[in-house]
């Protein structure tokens, strides 16, 4: 299966304090923390004046309440996936990040009890083909390593950290290109 070709709005959630203490989170649901939070009111006023049609977003509650606070100043309802729920790292939820997750994007291993790479790839990809065939412009809310996922499929190097709660505009190749563009959208320094 390939990405359908139509451009989509994507946004990580907020930070959650597993993401401040660099530990792996998986489909354990830690909640947005005070700063995640914010980090989603702020992506709010960034998307406010950006024609959005759909939100589509991950049940977990990080990637949920960011949503939610976006769908309140959007004036929209969110719907969910559950193939947009962040990866399962299995026994390496709740520690360290270390450097076992080059491999795993290699899919060189999966940490015990985990999904593979290729398994998330595959429902990244299902995942936002169902998004991108609701009504447009749509926007994507989820996890930091189904975006890995979604940038391998987009001819684009994987393992690259999104920070949370920055909307990027991902555009499929144009003119023979191989890979997707993606833009990031920030406040104006008056608007911070």
């Amino acid at each position: 299966m390939r990405l359908n070709p139509i451009p989509f709005w994507f946004l990580r959630h907020g930070e959650t304090d597993w993401n401040a203490e660099g530990r792996s989170q998986g489909r354990t649901d830690i909640p947005l923390n005070a700063v995640g939070r914010a980090q989603a009111d702020r992506a709010a006023r960034t998307l406010a004046p950006i024609t959005i049609r759909t939100i589509v977003a991950s049940p977990l509650s990080r990637a949920l309440v960011t949503a939610q606070t976006v769908a309140a100043t959007l004036k929209l309802p969110v719907s969910t996936d559950i193939d947009l729920q962040e990866v399962g790292f299995g026994e390496q939820e709740g520690l360290p990040m270390g450097d076992w997750y080059q491999d795993w994007t290699d899919g060189l291993m999966t940490p015990p009890g985990g999904e593979s790479f290729q398994a998330l790839r595959d429902r990244t990809v299902a995942a936002i083909n169902r998004a991108t065939a609701l009504p447009g412009p749509v926007l994507v809310v989820a996890h930091g390593a189904l975006w890995r996922a979604f940038r391998a499929e987009a001819g684009l190097e994987a393992n690259i950290r999104t920070p949370n709660a920055l909307p990027l505009f991902a555009e499929p190749p144009k003119d023979g290109a191989a890979a997707w563009t993606l833009t990031a959208l920030t406040l104006a320094p008056e608007q911070v």
